[in-house]
């Protein structure tokens, strides 16, 4: 950089001095670039605060016209973000010097342009980031400058690298201070993370302050409903009710939303208490899935399955798996036992069992049938096939969970002739991976502890064995240890 461009960049000599002194150095790039390379250690940064560094290069960040200067402006927020990493001396100037201010008119500048400088917004960022660990102070000062308005148009900014540390930044500064979560999930706060899930959506994301975000919204607070609303192609319900009576079209944020959504749940199964109006409303989402499903044709993937019809479909369902889960791998049994039995008061279990009916039987049935001598018993059978590779599984998967040590869901699968069915699902299916590891679970909560239902098993064949047709013909059958009452899926010999 030569001196005819500092005079056009009007950059006052009580800015250069301190700087040139400090790297011993006359030329502004090489001066920021040294100065860059000495401030990643923790001597280094701790050494330039006792010089009172950070105030000038504030100075420098404030004197630099962008886009002109926009070379020297990201060797100086990079500066600015190797000063505040850990340092409390520079984190401190930082906020009393205005330095939220200074990096706000930066971001603006470089963030709402119609092509966004992506590398300058990503470092303005980091650099709010490592102010916002210092603690309350630093948080709010961020807070108060950046919610809601400017939040939004940084969370509309469309990249990766942009995405993560803003996520980083408004997590810090709702975590440490209390109030601010309150003001996240509400009216003006509820449009930043709308705009956020809009944009991982497109590009993605690579750490995990988008799902720290999200699960605080969705599953520890009660705000899935209005989230999930926000992002529909249309404007047509809030709550888990009105979903059942939408539009027919699930758009791509709604997607993504239940994809991580169901992540996030599956992660943190024995450390999390669900929530009654999640689980309502995920339960209207599949519902209305179900009707959206049904005229799509037979996919032969897995989730994701690029419909988005089907992927709401699997992810609700995959969710409803793990919100029953929680119970019988020793949770919050209080708590998660009252949700289950919220869901299976609204028909959940009736609604499984008839979706599991209406499936074609598992190939191996199938073709265990097609065998046999009873060639009309065969045509009895639905042939309708799952909308995507392991949606049989899923379905029993909710069942066996469910049926764990609740008598009234064993008493209400044999009532509803259920049994004989997931017997059915002990099998081996390559579009249904560990269905029969999921067949068996639930053919042994089934019969576990309920003498109705291991009579009823036992009434299918005589001598305390199960020789269903189905599985016989395959070799298996099922026996119920009479010290255990567990049952198994053995060989016949």
């Amino acid at each position: 950089m030569d001196d005819a461009s500092l005079v056009e960049f009007s950059i006052p000599q009580d800015v250069l001095q301190p700087l040139f002194s400090a790297s011993h150095s006359s030329s502004l790039e090489e001066t920021l670039e040294n100065l860059i390379e000495v401030s990643r250690a923790n001597v280094g940064h701790s050494d330039l605060a006792s010089k009172n560094i950070l105030p000038v290069v504030l100075q420098l960040s404030q004197s630099l016209p962008y886009p002109s200067g926009r070379h020297l402006l990201l060797l100086s927020l990079k500066l600015l973000r190797n000063l505040c990493a850990g340092e409390v001396a520079n984190q401190d100037a930082f906020v009393e010097r205005n330095g939220v201010g200074v990096v706000s008119t930066i971001l603006r500048s470089a963030g709402l342009l119609s092509d966004p400088d992506y590398g300058t917004v990503r470092m303005g960022l980091q650099v709010l980031a490592n102010v916002s660990l210092a603690g309350e102070e630093h948080q709010r000062a961020i807070w108060r400058r950046f919610f809601p308005d400017e939040f939004v148009a940084l969370a509309r900014v469309r990249s990766r690298e942009t995405c993560d540390p803003l996520c980083m930044v408004i997590y810090a500064c709702y975590d440490g201070c209390p109030g601010l979560g309150a003001e996240l999930c509400g009216d003006s706060g509820l449009p930043i993370v709308e705009e956020i899930v809009r944009t991982a959506c497109v590009v993605g994301f690579g750490e995990d302050w988008l799902k720290l975000i999200l699960s605080t919204i969705c599953l520890e607070k009660p705000h899935f409903p209005r989230l999930f609303s926000k992002l529909c192609l249309f404007d047509v319900f809030s709550n888990g009710e009105d979903i059942e009576g939408g539009n027919d079209l699930f758009s791509s944020e709604q997607v993504f939303l239940l994809k991580i959504i169901s992540e996030i749940l599956n992660e943190r199964l024995n450390d999390i208490t669900i929530l009654n109006e999640f689980a309502s409303c995920v339960f209207g989402i599949f519902k209305r899935s179900v009707g959206v499903s049904n005229s799509v044709l037979r996919c032969k993937s897995g989730l994701p399955t690029g419909s988005n019809a089907v992927d709401i479909l699997g992810y609700s369902l995959t969710i409803l798996r793990d919100i029953c889960a929680c119970y019988s791998l020793g949770g919050s049994k209080d708590d998660s036992m009252d949700v289950v039995d919220m869901l299976l008061s609204s028909g959940l279990i009736e609604m499984l069992l008839c979706l599991l009916g209406e499936l074609e039987p598992p190939a191996i049935i199938r073709k265990a049938l097609k065998q046999g001598e009873n060639q009309d018993r065969t045509s009895s059978y639905s042939s309708k096939p799952c909308p995507y590779k392991g949606f049989r599984r899923d379905i029993v998967a909710v069942i066996g969970n469910c049926a764990y040590r609740r008598k009234h869901v064993q008493d209400e699968i044999r009532q509803k002739n259920g049994i004989l069915l997931l017997l059915q699902q002990c099998v081996t299916e390559e579009d249904n991976p560990f269905l029969r590891e999921w067949g068996i679970w639930t053919v042994r909560n089934l019969l576990e502890g309920n003498a109705e239902n291991q009579r009823a098993v036992a009434e299918l064949e005589l001598q305390g064995s199960v020789d269903v047709p189905e599985l016989a013909g395959l070799g298996l059958r099922v026996e119920v240890d009479p010290k255990t009452q567990r049952a198994k899926l053995v060989n016949v010999s």
